[in-house]
């Protein structure tokens, strides 16, 4: 840590409110005990009124609580800030370093009893995320500059039914992170249209000297999941959906990240949505296939037969 970092944090520790000695102090900076007596000097020479006593309980103190601001957090604050980092560090968040480093202070900013209560809140605190490439955090970084100081960046992308990646300059609106994967969404100088893209299929990014200047009250998730989901409610040929069967079965369909959008009744032993026809048949069959018996659709029929049609398929396809 830097000079000023450290001197901080040896500030954090005195007003923990118990005698700390250069010694302890050394240790948990993992700093030189005559860097700590320069330190010492130096938060004195600043008006830090720091007692030192000496003997056999002797060490460094703080006078009448020199520092009690509200300025910093309060424990259940602190929790949620090192839980939150907890979660975007297995999103792949790209200034982990950074955001490491900040969690870091926050704990060694707080005193013992606080210490102590963080640690065993940690403790039993996991996520399990899907693991990104390497590559995409200095993607992400990239991004994240160019968003921030408006400014175009030239890309080579691949589309999912492209062989071979295409150079395109784009000027990125905004970030997101949904279903596991990062996406910028952003005006496409090549299609001449807002479009969004996903990170992990940037094979290369370089900022050019291109500026832009982003519409106002732009919404990278509103756009994102407009063009992900269909407008149902806005179009002809909606289709009633009516699945029954196991209540946890349900429950998950749900909150499905396709299905739950298009909720319209959570019934006790039913669930009905309202979604246009052609998604109906394009994607919804392989998203109940996985349910097996544990729910049936009521209506259409035209679903039902589409998924005998899909079954039949996978049976001849496995019997070869």
């Amino acid at each position: 840590m830097s000079k000023n970092d450290n001197m901080l944090a040896i500030l954090w520790m005195l007003n923990s409110g118990a005698k700390v000695t250069a010694k302890q102090i050394s240790e948990k900076l993992e700093i030189n005990i005559r860097t700590v007596y320069r330190y010492i000097d130096a938060l004195c020479a600043s008006g830090v009124p720091i007692i030192s006593d000496t003997g056999h309980n002797g060490g460094y103190s703080l006078l009448n609580n020199f520092i009690n601001i509200p300025l910093f957090f309060d424990i259940g604050e602190l929790k949620a800030l090192l839980h939150s980092a907890v979660f975007a560090n297995e999103a792949g968040y790209p200034f982990s370093e950074s955001l490491n480093n900040a969690t870091q202070k926050l704990k060694l900013y707080s005193n013992r009893e606080q210490e102590s209560i963080l640690n065993r809140h940690l403790a039993g605190f996991e996520v399990i995320n899907r693991d990104i490439a390497p590559s995409v955090k200095p993607t992400l970084e990239e991004l994240e500059q160019a968003i921030a100081n408006e400014y175009s960046v030239e890309i080579e992308y691949r589309t999912s039914h492209e062989e071979q990646p295409r150079t395109r300059v784009i000027d990125p609106y905004g970030m997101l992170y949904w279903n596991n994967k990062w996406y910028t969404v952003g005006f496409c100088h090549l299609r001449n249209e807002i479009r969004s893209f996903r990170a992990e299929r940037i094979y290369r990014i370089q900022r050019t000297q291109m500026m832009f200047k982003r519409p106002e009250a732009f919404s990278a998730r509103k756009f994102f999941m407009q063009n992900l989901l269909p407008d149902s409610e806005n179009k002809d040929g909606v289709v009633t959906l009516i699945i029954c069967g196991r209540s946890e079965a349900l429950d998950d369909l749900c909150i499905h990240w396709f299905l739950g959008h298009h909720l319209k009744e959570r019934r006790s032993n039913q669930a009905v949505f309202l979604l246009d026809e052609r998604a109906l048949h394009a994607y919804v069959p392989y998203f109940l296939l996985s349910y097996g018996k544990a729910i049936q659709v009521i209506e259409p029929q035209s679903l039902k037969k589409k998924l005998i049609s899909i079954a039949s398929e996978l049976m001849e396809y496995y019997q070869l």
